[in-house]
C-alpha cells in the first residue's frame, strides 16, 4: 500500500466545540510502533466526555484532538524494533491517552497497545472489542479479583460495556446479575446474566444483597446505592465515579492533582468505609496482552461483540449524538474505510 502524506480525521480544535473532518498528516512511526491503516473504529461515551473537556483534570490532552480510542485495521508499517507484527496483518488495539484518535485514516501506535484480530471477526466486530473489552476484564480481574461462584453485579447489560462485563465474567464463573429495560432482556440473558432486574419495576439496591462486586457504569445515586449491596470486604469498580488519591499515584498525575482527588472522592470512601468495602475508581489502559486473553475467549466462543449500528465516516457526528442519547444495544461502530472482507 502507499502510505499518503495527508489523511482525513475526524477532530476538534477546542473543547466544547463540534469536531469536524479536517485534513492532517499521516503520523510518522517509532521503532517500537506500527501504522496501522483503519477500517472501523468503535465509539464510546469517554470519546464525547473527552470533548467536552470533563476528562482533562485527569489526563491533558493536546489540542486539537481527533477523535476515537479503539479501531481495527491493517499493518501497513512497522519500525525497527517490532518483530511480533508484519505488514498485512489484521490488528485491533486502543491507543493510550496521548496518541487517541481512531477516526482517521492512519494510527501510529505502540507494538504492546495491539493484538492479532481473532479470525472469527471482521473489521467491524473487532473494532467494538478493545476498549469495552479491556475496561471490563480490567475491572473483573485486575480489581474485582473475580473468582469462580462469586456474585457480580453489572449495570447496564444491554449497553456497549454491560455486553461484555457479562460474557467476561460468565468465562471467569461468576453468578452474573444486571439490569435491563424488558425490550433488552432476551439480548442480557442470552450473554449469560443469570438475572435480570426490570429497573422500570425494581431498584437494584432494594432487592439485592451480599454481592462480592458492583461493576458501576452509571455513576451518581447508582454508584452510592451500590455499596449497600455489597458483603463487607466486597469490591466495587466504577468507570463514573471519582478518581482517589492512590489513582493519581498509580497514574503518575503528581501529588497536587492526587490530593485533589483525595479531597473530591473523600464522601465515596467514607461510604465504602461505612459499608467495609473497597472502593477503586478505573480508567482502562491499554494493554495488547490483556487484548490476546480476550481474543482467545473470543475464539473459544465465550465472548462475541454485540453490535447495534454502523455509520459510514461522513455520519460520526450522528453516531455520537445516538450513542450519547443512551439507548444503544451494544457498541455503535463508524466504518471509517470500509472494506467488504471475504
Amino acid at each position: 500500500m502507499n502510505i499518503p502524506t495527508q489523511m482525513k480525521a475526524f477532530r476538534f480544535n477546542h473543547y466544547r466545540e463540534p469536531a469536524e473532518n479536517q485534513r492532517i498528516p499521516v503520523p510518522t512511526i517509532g521503532a517500537n510502533e506500527v501504522l496501522v491503516y483503519i477500517h472501523n473504529s468503535g465509539l464510546n461515551p469517554v470519546d464525547y466526555k473527552i470533548q467536552s473537556g470533563k476528562m482533562k483534570i485527569i489526563f491533558p490532552f493536546q489540542l486539537p484532538l481527533t477523535m476515537g480510542n479503539e479501531f481495527a485495521g491493517e499493518v501497513v508499517q512497522v519500525g525497527a524494533n517490532v518483530h511480533d507484527f508484519r505488514v498485512g496483518d489484521r490488528v485491533y488495539g486502543r491507543p493510550d491517552n496521548q496518541h487517541t484518535g481512531t477516526l482517521a485514516d492512519y494510527i501510529a501506535i505502540d507494538q504492546s497497545e495491539i493484538a492479532l484480530i481473532p479470525a472469527e471477526l471482521d473489521y467491524q466486530s473487532a473494532s467494538g472489542v478493545p476498549l469495552t473489552g479491556l475496561t471490563s476484564y480490567q475491572a473483573l480481574v485486575e480489581l474485582g479479583n473475580i473468582q469462580p461462584g462469586q456474585k457480580v453485579f453489572i449495570q447496564a447489560g444491554a449497553g456497549g460495556i454491560g455486553t461484555m462485563a457479562i460474557q467476561i465474567a460468565k468465562a471467569l464463573g461468576a453468578y452474573v446479575t444486571t439490569t435491563a429495560s424488558p425490550s433488552k432482556t432476551a439480548l442480557v440473558r442470552s450473554l449469560g446474566a443469570d438475572q435480570v432486574i426490570n429497573y422500570h419495576e425494581d431498584y437494584f439496591a432494594d432487592v439485592l444483597f451480599h454481592y462480592d462486586m458492583v461493576f458501576d457504569t452509571l455513576g451518581g445515586q447508582y454508584l452510592k446505592d451500590s455499596f449497600r449491596i455489597l458483603r463487607p470486604g466486597g469490591r466495587l469498580v466504577t468507570i463514573n465515579g471519582l478518581p482517589t488519591y492512590q489513582f493519581g499515584q498509580d497514574h503518575h498525575l503528581g501529588l497536587a492533582k492526587s490530593l485533589l482527588f483525595s479531597v473530591a472522592s473523600a464522601p465515596l470512601r467514607r461510604f465504602a468505609k461505612k459499608h467495609r468495602v473497597n472502593y477503586h475508581f478505573l480508567i482502562m489502559h491499554p494493554s495488547g496482552s490483556q487484548l490476546q486473553i480476550l481474543s482467545q475467549m473470543i475464539e473459544t466462543e465465550k465472548l462475541l461483540p454485540i453490535i447495534d449500528r454502523i455509520y459510514d465516516f461522513g455520519e460520526a457526528q450522528a453516531a455520537y449524538d445516538y450513542l450519547e442519547g443512551g439507548h444503544a444495544q451494544g457498541k455503535v461502530i463508524v466504518n471509517v474505510n470500509h472494506t467488504i472482507e471475504a
